[in-house]
């Protein structure tokens, strides 16, 4: 039956290599593919990396003041910024009028519409990666709540909302379904330019009913997950736009992610959330592997249907909704997944500490210490499409709907994707990756000692969260090397 059970494995590997399916195009623009290299060189020094940056941590810090994130300073205040603000204000309310417009009246080519790389490439990706260098922006130059502070000049009760958000009970639930929605159309949705603009007016429909039930301040705080994303993104950032009394704008200047030192989560929603943003990336880079998928072709399938070694490769049809609901499945219990490992890393470091503080407390208080895990998981995974893809952009805005336009004479410009080295692409992941749960470990190490107040117990607690985040290396790495498949 194993034998059998192979080959069913290795015929859908061979259907969706040769290209029979494209439900999972990721991110609309196919995957990034990263050659497999040896692993255990790798793994094993990455591994090295962190015991030996929290060695130092444990040896050298020994008050929670040692790093507490210092206060951020006032760098630029000019009557211009507000300008500026508004200009953005503007500029992103054009940009989701033309990714709509350009959808529906454009090429259905995902290549030649401007919308597909101006949505998916340059908001998703690379203003992500601006927010964790210049943080703050997208508060204010949010198109939704621009759109939904337009709207609320006529329907008065927008502005208010027509009930009170109840804040502990719903928390940032909102934002989380909305996030997982939008992974499942990233991932499963086959977007095109028209579905793309479909899809942004239904976004731009729930935003409008989501300040008219609770108002704008409300649902721009828990509901629409690209502000709670991006407001995540941003306490990474060493310079940040903020508002003042006076209603002025100026940029502040601090360490890079000393904001998270600054705050904990304020909801255990929030918590999910976070892990959702770890969890969805990781399952992104592995839900396309060939071992993700012999997993359920070669062993799962199997065990739930046996008769299924006799149907060869029309199992691939026959069952190809039990393989949706797998991967989509996945997808959901993912950050569930790691709430568990998570939990279970806290809850023995609160035993080895002897700690009366509630595991409640525990994972709110070191949530945001993964997020620098989240940013380089994201950054790893996704930066080799803005080489590729991103650069397109500035052709795309001369011809915006695929019909041979050349407004501002740049339609030529760069013709050919950039290809980068893939040895280099992989380097660059390997060294990410790893700075990225150092400065996790250190972040986690310097929040114990603020909150168990005792050096010996601090080193105690994070014994555990030092061998999630190692295992969190390992997995990051050990995916990037998969050899993929599109999906089936």
């Amino acid at each position: 039956m194993r034998p059998t059970a192979l080959r069913l494995g290795r015929s859908a590997a061979f259907i969706s290599a040769a290209g029979l399916s494209s439900q999972a195009q990721a991110h609309s623009f196919g995957i990034s593919y990263t050659l497999p290299v040896p692993f255990w060189l790798y793994g094993s020094a990455s591994v090295a990396a962190l015991a030996l940056s929290f060695l130092i941590a444990a040896i050298f810090m020994r008050r929670g003041a040692d790093a507490n994130g210092g206060a951020s300073k006032k760098i630029v205040e000019r009557p211009l910024l507000s300008y500026l603000v508004l200009f953005s204000k503007a500029l992103a309310l054009l940009f989701l009028a033309l990714a709509i417009v350009t959808g529906i009246w454009g090429h259905p080519n995902a290549y030649a519409n401007l919308n597909m790389t101006l949505f998916w490439i340059i908001f998703v990706l690379a203003f992500a990666y601006f927010s964790a260098l210049f943080g703050g922006l997208y508060q204010y130059a949010n198109p939704w709540q621009s759109l939904s502070q337009l709207a609320a000049k006529v329907v008065k009760p927008m502005s208010q909302g027509l009930f009170r958000y109840q804040s502990q009970d719903y928390g940032y639930w909102p934002a989380i379904g909305l996030y997982m929605a939008f992974i499942w159309v990233e991932l499963f949705g086959n977007t095109k330019p028209l579905s793309l603009a479909y899809y942004l007016l239904a976004y731009s429909g729930i935003n409008l009913l989501g300040c008219l039930l609770w108002g704008i301040k409300s649902w721009f705080r828990y509901g629409e997950f690209f502000s709670v994303f991006l407001r995540m993104m941003a306490l990474a950032a060493p310079f940040t736009i903020q508002q003042n009394d006076k209603g002025g704008y100026y940029i502040s200047g601090q360490w890079p992610f000393s904001a998270l030192l600054k705050e904990s989560a304020d909801h255990r929603s929030l918590v999910i959330f976070i892990l959702f943003m770890l969890s969805s990336t990781a399952y992104d880079g592995l839900h396309e592997t060939v071992p993700w998928q012999r997993l359920f072709w070669s062993s799962l399938l199997p065990a739930l249907d046996p008769e299924v070694i006799n149907q060869g490769l029309r199992a691939i049809v026959t069952h190809r909704s039990w393989y949706q609901a797998y991967q989509w499945g996945s997808l959901l219990l993912s950050p569930f997944v790691y709430l568990a490992a998570y939990l279970l890393a806290l809850w023995l470091g609160k035993k080895l500490a002897g700690s009366q503080h509630s595991m409640q407390l525990l994972a709110m208080r070191f949530a945001y210490s993964l997020l620098p895990i989240a940013l380089v998981y994201h950054l790893t995974h996704y930066y080799t499409l803005l080489m590729t893809q991103g650069v397109k952009i500035i052709a795309l805005f001369s011809n915006p709907f695929g019909l041979g336009w050349n407004l501002f004479g740049t339609a030529d410009w760069f013709k050919y994707p950039i290809i980068p080295d893939i040895n280099i692409v992989w380097h660059v992941q390997v060294v990410t990756i790893v700075i990225g749960h150092i400065i996790s470990v250190y972040i986690a190490h310097v929040e114990a000692l603020r909150l168990f107040g005792d050096h010996k117990k601090a080193t105690l607690s994070q014994l555990p969260m030092l061998l999630l985040m190692m295992a969190f290396t390992t997995a990051g790495l050990w995916i990037l090397a998969q050899p993929i498949q599109s999906g089936l």
